[in-house]
C-alpha cells in the first residue's frame, strides 16, 4: 500500500510545479495560499505521511502575487471614450450651425482605427437606398436575361431614383451592350478591363428589346464597353439592338451612348441611323486633361469628329456629351471646350462631379459647389444649347435631363425610319404628343 502512495506521488509531482506557476502568473492578484507545494524530488516510502501532511500546509505569497495589480482595460472604458448617443442624432442645435458650401468645400479629415480619412462635402451624400417594386423587378429581370447595366457597373449614385420611378414611364435604366469588361483603361472608369474581352451574345440585341417591351419605360439609354478587339468595335451588334428596341416598342424613345469606335465614323453613322432618337458621346474632360485621364487610345479631337458625323447622318437626330468636373480643369479650358462643341452642333451637354471610385483611379483635385454647377448650367443655356444638366450628382444619362429631352421629341414628332435593317420597317415619333 506504501508502494503505491509513493508511486501515485512520483507521478504527480512533475506537473504540480508548473500548474502552480501558471495560476500565479495568469491570477497574479489573488490568493494562491490553498495551491499545494511540489513534493520532494525524492522521497521515501516511509515519509509518505509526511508529505500528505506538507501537502495541507499554506503556501507563503510568492513575490509575484504581491505586486500591485495593473489596471485592465475594459469594454466600458472604451464605450465611455467613444462618441456618445446625442452624436448620432441629426437636428437639434447642430441646425444652427450649418455649413454654408463654400465652409463645406473646406474637406475636413477624421481618424477611424488610427487611419486619416477624408470626408465628403455634404451635398455629395445620397440618403436614398435602392429599393421599391420597380426597382426590384429591373434588377431580377436583368439578371434573368444576362443583361449588364453602367449603373451598376460604374457604381452610379442615383440608381434608386432611376430604377425606382414613380410608375413604369417613369423608371430609366442605362442598359450596358457588349459584356461588361472594356478593351480599354481610363484612370476614372470602375469597369473591368481586358484585352480580350468574352466575345459577344448573339442574343443579347432580342434579349435587351424583349425586357424593355417588358418593363414599358418610356425612355432608356443604350451604352456599351469599348471593344476595339471587333473589327467594327461592336458597332452592328449596337445598330441591331437598338432596331429590335424599336421593332417591338415602337414609342419608346432610345438613347445610344456610345463610344468612339476607334474613329470608325462609318460605324458611327450606322449606329445613328439605326433608329434611335439621342445619340450621345462623351468627351468626359477638356482637351489639355484628356491625355491623362482617359485611355491612351481617346481623345478630345476624335470624340468631337464622333458627335460631328453623329450630327450630320441623320437631319434631326439630337446628340448629346459630357464633361466630369473636378478633374484640375480651369474656366478657361471649359469655356473652350463648350465653344468647340457648339460649333459642331451639340444638343444637350451635361456636368458631374468626378468621383474616385476606388485608390487605383485618379485623384479629386477639387468638389466642385453646387453654386458653381448651376453657374455653368445657365452658361450652357446661354452659349444655345438646348439643355443642360448640370450638379453634383449628375451622370451623362441623368433622369432629369431625359424627361426634358423625351418632352422635346415628343413634340417635334419627327418620322424616322430604320435604315440597314430588312424587315424592321418601323417609324417612330409619328405621333406627335401635345
Amino acid at each position: 500500500m506504501a508502494t503505491a502512495i509513493f508511486s501515485h506521488s512520483r507521478a504527480r509531482a512533475p506537473a504540480a510545479l508548473p500548474l502552480r506557476q501558471f495560476l500565479l502568473s495568469a491570477f497574479s492578484a489573488r490568493s494562491l495560499a490553498t495551491v499545494p507545494d511540489a513534493p520532494p524530488a525524492k522521497q521515501s516510502p516511509s515519509s509518505s505521511s509526511a508529505s500528505a501532511s506538507a501537502d495541507a500546509a499554506p503556501v507563503p505569497p510568492s513575490p509575484a502575487a504581491s505586486a500591485p495589480r495593473r489596471p485592465q482595460t475594459r469594454f466600458a472604458d472604451k464605450l465611455n471614450a467613444g462618441p456618445s448617443f446625442s452624436d448620432f442624432l441629426g437636428g437639434g442645435k447642430e441646425e444652427e450651425h450649418a455649413l454654408t458650401p463654400d465652409e463645406a468645400l473646406e474637406l475636413k479629415t477624421a481618424t477611424v482605427n488610427g487611419k486619416k480619412i477624408t470626408r465628403l462635402p455634404e451635398w455629395l451624400k445620397t440618403t436614398a437606398v435602392p429599393g421599391g417594386d420597380q426597382y426590384k423587378k429591373i434588377k431580377k429581370d436583368l439578371r434573368g436575361l444576362g443583361l449588364h447595366t453602367v449603373c451598376e457597373e460604374a457604381r452610379c449614385p442615383n440608381i434608386s431614383t432611376c430604377w425606382g420611378g414613380s410608375s413604369k414611364s417613369a423608371a430609366t435604366a442605362t442598359i450596358m451592350l457588349m459584356g461588361d469588361t472594356c478593351t480599354r483603361g481610363c484612370r476614372f472608369c470602375s469597369v473591368k478591363t481586358a484585352r480580350a474581352p468574352p466575345p459577344l451574345d448573339p442574343h443579347e440585341p432580342e434579349h435587351t428589346a424583349e425586357a424593355l417591351r417588358r418593363w414599358g419605360l418610356g425612355y432608356v439609354v443604350l451604352t456599351s464597353v469599348d471593344r476595339d478587339d471587333l473589327p467594327d468595335g461592336g458597332a452592328a451588334h449596337f445598330a441591331e439592338t437598338v432596331a429590335r428596341i424599336k421593332a417591338k416598342a415602337p414609342s419608346m424613345l432610345v438613347e445610344a451612348l456610345t463610344g468612339d469606335f476607334a474613329g470608325d465614323l462609318d460605324g458611327v453613322r450606322k449606329v445613328a441611323r439605326s433608329g434611335l432618337d439621342v445619340y450621345a458621346h462623351n468627351v468626359e474632360t477638356v482637351e489639355a486633361l484628356t491625355p491623362g485621364v482617359r485611355d491612351r487610345r481617346a481623345s478630345f479631337r476624335q470624340s468631337l469628329s464622333v458627335l460631328e458625323a453623329a450630327k450630320g447622318a441623320r437631319e434631326g437626330l439630337l446628340t448629346k456629351t459630357s464633361l466630369m468636373l473636378g478633374l484640375g480643369e480651369t474656366e478657361d479650358q471649359i469655356w473652350d471646350a463648350l465653344r468647340e462643341l457648339r460649333v459642331i452642333g451639340v444638343d444637350v451637354v451635361t456636368f458631374g462631379q468626378y468621383m474616385r471610385p476606388t485608390k487605383r483611379h485618379l485623384k479629386v483635385h477639387e468638389y466642385v459647389t453646387p453654386a458653381s454647377f448651376e453657374r455653368w448650367r445657365q452658361r450652357a443655356l446661354d452659349m444655345g444649347f438646348l439643355y443642360c444638366a448640370s450638379g453634383p450628382l449628375v451622370r451623362s444619362s441623368y433622369k432629369a435631363g431625359e424627361a426634358f429631352i423625351e418632352n422635346v421629341l415628343r413634340k417635334r414628332g419627327v418620322q424616322r425610319p430604320v435604315e440597314g435593317f430588312e424587315g424592321v420597317g418601323i417609324e417612330v415619333g409619328s405621333k406627335p404628343e401635345v
